[in-house]
């Protein structure tokens, strides 16, 4: 099974190879896979490409970045199993599917954990986001840090979520993750996980009502074009992993392990920034594009039906872990 998954994945590699050869090759290529869109919106795609620019910045001609947007290389498992076995180099993964190989990353899942974008870069580049990192090393990969995709909202084709009961029997494609489909089941929607590449179609089909999704990524994928409410529900913040092979980076030097390191810490903030600043532009655009969008004035009403989950999770996150969160976001 793992081989015909990976299977994708190693098709890709090999015509990378051969076109490479044809072309003075830099001292080291870097495959770097994603599951969204190649826009100049996307966060993810923004995070790869700001990371290439670093990169060469700090070491001219040194590193030949491939880019592997759009689930070209299969969906975030398959990359994930991809650097473990040192078949893919790097990716931009979001830390729900990170989750899949260490449970702490179900920290950031949880529903209205953060207030704000700031209140998480705080936690994430801090003590937290360190440990959550050192945890994926004994699984064969490194990560970077984290980027930002932005708070998750909802969209659907039923009506404006303004309370929690606006979410009964609304059916969403949520990501494949237990903690999300009884996030929305404590809501009272009707979670359906699946995977991002069966997403789009299956709101276009009438499968799903809708999903939860951040801004850019909503703009990016065209889902103004199938969807008619947007809800600005901030229920949860979407961290995403700069993620690179333990083996592609342990075959650098120590110098150019070094410069891996830091372009990715300029790289994502440079990536936060600007997805930060372009959050009002894509609303408006979306609302041009004729969504119904609203506000959530009750977020404590929403707070409140999900307590549970942070209970059922606190074991599988780590109790330690989820008590210092929970200290700092309540300051």
């Amino acid at each position: 099974m793992l081989s015909t998954k990976l299977s994708v994945i190693t098709g890709a590699m090999l015509i990378g190879a051969l076109t490479i050869s044809a072309h003075v090759q830099a001292e080291t290529t870097l495959r770097m896979g994603w599951t969204t869109a190649d826009s100049e919106v996307d966060p993810y795609a923004i995070t790869a490409r700001y990371f290439a620019e670093e990169l060469e910045k700090a070491a001219p001609g040194e590193f030949d970045v491939k880019f592997f947007p759009n689930h070209q290389l299969g969906d975030d498992t398959e990359m994930l199993q991809g650097m473990q076995l040192g078949i893919l180099d790097a990716a931009v993964i979001t830390g729900t599917q990170i989750s899949t190989i260490d449970s702490s990353f179900q920290l950031n899942d949880l529903p209205f954990l953060y207030a704000d974008s700031e209140q998480a870069h705080e936690v994430l580049d801090g003590e937290i986001g360190q440990e959550l990192m050192q945890n994926l090393e004994p699984q064969g990969i490194i990560g970077l840090g984290f980027a930002e995709a932005g708070f998750r909202h909802t969209i659907n084709n039923q009506r404006a979520i303004t309370s929690p009961e606006d979410f009964s029997g609304i059916k969403l494609r949520v990501q494949p993750s237990d903690l999300y489909i009884d996030s929305f089941r404590a809501l009272g929607a009707n979670p359906a996980p699946l995977a991002w590449s069966e997403a789009f179609t299956a709101v276009q089909q009438g499968t799903v009502d809708g999903l939860e999704i951040p801004l850019p990524v909503i703009f990016a994928n065209k889902y103004p074009e199938v969807t008619d409410y947007l809800s600005l529900t901030s229920h949860t913040y979407n961290a995403l992993g700069l993620l690179i092979s333990k083996q592609a980076l342990n075959s650098l030097s120590e110098d150019m392990q070094t410069i891996v390191r830091e372009a990715a810490t300029k790289a994502i903030e440079r990536q936060r920034e600007t997805v930060g600043a372009n959050e009002e532009e894509i609303l408006s655009k979306i609302k041009e594009q004729g969504m119904e969008v609203n506000e959530v004035e009750n977020v404590d009403a929403f707070r409140e039906k999900v307590t549970s989950v942070y209970d059922g999770y606190r074991d599988a996150i780590g109790a330690d872990l989820l008590d210092r969160t929970l200290e700092l976001v309540t300051k």
